[in-house]
């Protein structure tokens, strides 16, 4: 409550920083914020029609043209936020060096900062998607319902993680550089490109200690497949992300005052 209550107070600081972020990015650009619509649609249109329609990739069991271009960007889209918050949260201190030592703030507002500017990222993207799945009649109805929980999930595990690393970052540097290269075979060891159906029955077992496979193919069921969530065997990743805001909440607790002698 006390964390609430803190971030509540500096409600205005949190949400002009955010926004300051974002002007910012496109400040010296001819189109400015029109590449916050530019960027997501070139992508989808290479995921969709190239896919679909140059290159015929299809995904077996399913005879929707757009199948797979659909498994493609539910599992990229997603990935991408994931990737996005950790990223942000690892050099989320060493990037803010000066504003920590100079302002009296609480420090925590930092993470939560870029954790709502990855955030903010995603809902334009995927918004632009979700107009693809409807304009192409390939929308699953009441099913898309069960992505919001499952964002959810993803980004308090993600943020959980992430401060974990960006505070484990500042004393150790190696530790930013090492996660850096970990999580480029984190994704391909994760099902995003590929179905799991695809992958020998050694590799399926391997996958199965991956705690991103569940979350994210659950994405992929109901934006493919428009399957309801399996709620059940996404238990173990509902603990994991508790436990991890836990401890990267704790850690940074413990390490604040620390953090700013060290930056």
């Amino acid at each position: 409550m006390v964390l609430l209550k803190t971030l509540w107070h500096h409600r205005g600081f949190i949400l002009a920083s955010v926004k300051r972020e974002f002007q910012l990015k496109y400040r010296n650009s001819l189109l400015g914020a029109a590449w916050t619509i530019i960027n997501p649609l070139a992508m989808i249109f290479v995921y969709t029609v190239i896919f679909s329609q140059v290159m015929h990739a299809k995904l077996s069991g399913v005879d929707k043209g757009f199948a797979y271009s659909i498994f493609l960007c539910a599992g990229s889209l997603t990935w991408g936020l994931f990737a996005e918050i950790l990223t942000r949260g690892q050099n989320i201190f060493l990037e803010n060096a000066n504003i920590i030592k100079k302002l009296n703030f609480p420090r925590i507002c930092l993470p939560v900062i870029s954790i709502l500017n990855a955030c903010v990222n995603f809902s334009i993207i995927f918004s632009l998607f979700t107009l693809f799945l409807i304009i192409s009649g390939n929308f699953v109805g009441m099913a898309y319902l069960s992505i919001f929980p499952l964002l959810c999930l993803l980004i308090l595990f993600a943020s959980g993680l992430g401060m974990i690393i960006g505070v484990l970052n500042v004393f150790f540097r190696d530790v930013g550089q090492f996660f850096s290269v970990f999580i480029q075979f984190w994704f391909w060891f994760t099902p995003v490109v590929y179905p799991i159906s695809a992958l020998p029955q050694w590799s399926r077992n391997i996958l199965e200690y991956n705690p991103m496979v569940k979350i994210i193919s659950a994405f992929q069921d109901i934006l493919v497949y428009g399957k309801d969530v399996a709620w059940q065997g996404l238990i173990p990743f509902t603990c994991m992300a508790i436990i991890m805001c836990i401890l990267g909440y704790s850690l940074f607790r413990k390490c604040s005052a620390d953090i700013v002698d060290e930056l």
